[in-house]
């Protein structure tokens, strides 16, 4: 295999700065996107198949699972081969994934083509490659905000595709609404050739690459490093079941299908406001601390919407403040991965991050369907949330933000 040694400076200023967070932005929009509007299809998937909703809710659950196994080897291929041909292979699979979905009628060909294909290759186009590829080519001191406008890439992705996805829905039924959407992910095909290049090109000044291995073994060895992957198993458990079942939430409670598309919806919206917010403050506080408030706020959103009467406005309101925390984690923890460890192996160690993220996701999107088939409604999730988030905020306290001694010897 040959590799990509195309030289891709680092795009400080001007358009070509923009050019770059427009392709990592506009890659993870059209992946995460389609990928965060399945929730809608899980109704219309259980009507047409048969199966019941905890035997598609596993399907999905085997996606966020695969969506994070990816991410690493993603991180890995990117940084040795070149990022562009791993993000060509990655859209199409997405695209095959979702496209042949609606052909699947058994448990197994949802998990082949939700948890493997279209989960497999939005990993391969993940936040992984695409936070790497954008630290890369920006400067920085812009590396903060770059990542938070990459981060809101993905959200605004999904408030845009999940109103169409339920336009398309009522309009040419599910599986050709579902057909429609693999199709638009083509857009992001663009990119690859962008965003090429790798990382063993650009090494932090001063400082030496060490090898894929070497630096695997050092992260797995840091407490700092540790801590910031289990908060971040919390965060794929949040975000897994909201993007899975909230529009059955919000059925649960009585509410018109509209309402589930757009909560959804106003989840990508807002946290286009959080991930722009959070970038440009990873550059004034503490990134630990700003992680701790983040998973705070997310226990008491909980525990408020629990309190609170089950009415339109509600859950539209709960869906908005959801929405400033969904995923508003990834740029301070993307930013604590190149800190300790710098950009030579960082499509890798964040790749292992995401893994631990979807690990979470699994338990999410799975466990609700349990829950809620076994009791009829979602309470006991909410709780186990609420708890967890109350210990990814205090996980966060002890991180220790500075090189890892044996990356800063290299």
């Amino acid at each position: 295999m040959t590799t990509d040694t195309s030289s891709t400076p680092a795009a400080s200023t001007g358009h070509a700065f923009w050019l770059v967070l427009l392709a990592a932005a506009g890659t993870f929009a059209l992946t995460m996107g389609v990928r965060q509007t399945m929730g809608l299809f899980l109704g219309p998937l259980n009507t047409a198949t048969g199966l019941g909703l905890a035997q598609i809710s596993l399907a999905f659950a085997f996606g966020q699972l695969f969506w994070g196994v990816t991410q690493p080897f993603a991180g890995i291929m990117a940084d040795r081969v070149g990022t562009g041909r791993v993000l060509l292979a990655g859209v199409l699979l997405v695209t095959l994934g979702t496209f042949l979905t609606p052909w699947m009628t058994s448990t197994a060909g949802l998990i082949l083509a939700i948890g493997i294909l279209a989960a497999g290759g939005a990993g391969m186009a993940g936040p992984a490659v695409l936070m790497a590829a954008s630290s890369r080519l920006v400067a920085p001191e812009r590396r903060g905000l770059a990542s938070g406008i990459v981060n809101a890439g993905g959200s605004m992705g999904q408030f845009l595709m999940a109103p169409l996805a339920g336009a398309l829905l009522v309009g040419m039924g599910w599986a050709n609404a579902m057909q429609v959407m693999a199709v638009c992910v083509l857009l992001a095909l663009p990119a690859a050739f962008v965003l090429r290049g790798h990382a063993r090109q650009m090494s932090d000044p001063g400082k030496a690459a060490i090898g894929t291995g070497a630096a695997i073994r050092t992260a797995l060895r840091d407490r700092s490093y540790l801590l910031l992957a289990a908060g971040f198993f919390v965060c794929g458990f949040h975000v897994a079941f909201l993007a899975t079942h909230l529009p059955g939430v919000i059925a649960a409670c009585g509410l018109p299908v509209a309402f589930g598309a757009w909560s959804l919806a106003l989840l990508g919206l807002f946290n286009v406001v959080g991930s722009v917010a959070i970038g440009w403050a990873i550059g004034r506080w503490r990134m630990k601390s700003l992680l701790s408030l983040i998973y705070a706020v997310r226990a008491l959103a909980v525990l408020l919407f629990l309190l609170a009467p089950k009415t339109g406005p509600v859950v539209l309101v709960f869906a908005a403040v959801m929405g400033l925390t969904f995923l508003s984690t990834v740029p301070p923890t993307a930013g604590l991965v190149v800190k300790f460890f710098g950009l030579s192996n960082m499509a890798t160690l964040f790749g292992l991050v995401m893994l631990t993220h979807q690990v979470g996701g699994f338990f999410g999107a799975w466990l609700g369907g349990q829950v809620f088939e076994a009791t009829g409604q979602y309470d006991i999730v909410w709780i186990i949330d609420i708890a967890l988030a109350v210990a990814a905020a205090l996980l966060h306290l002890p991180i220790r933000e500075r090189p890892v001694a044996r990356m800063a010897a290299a």
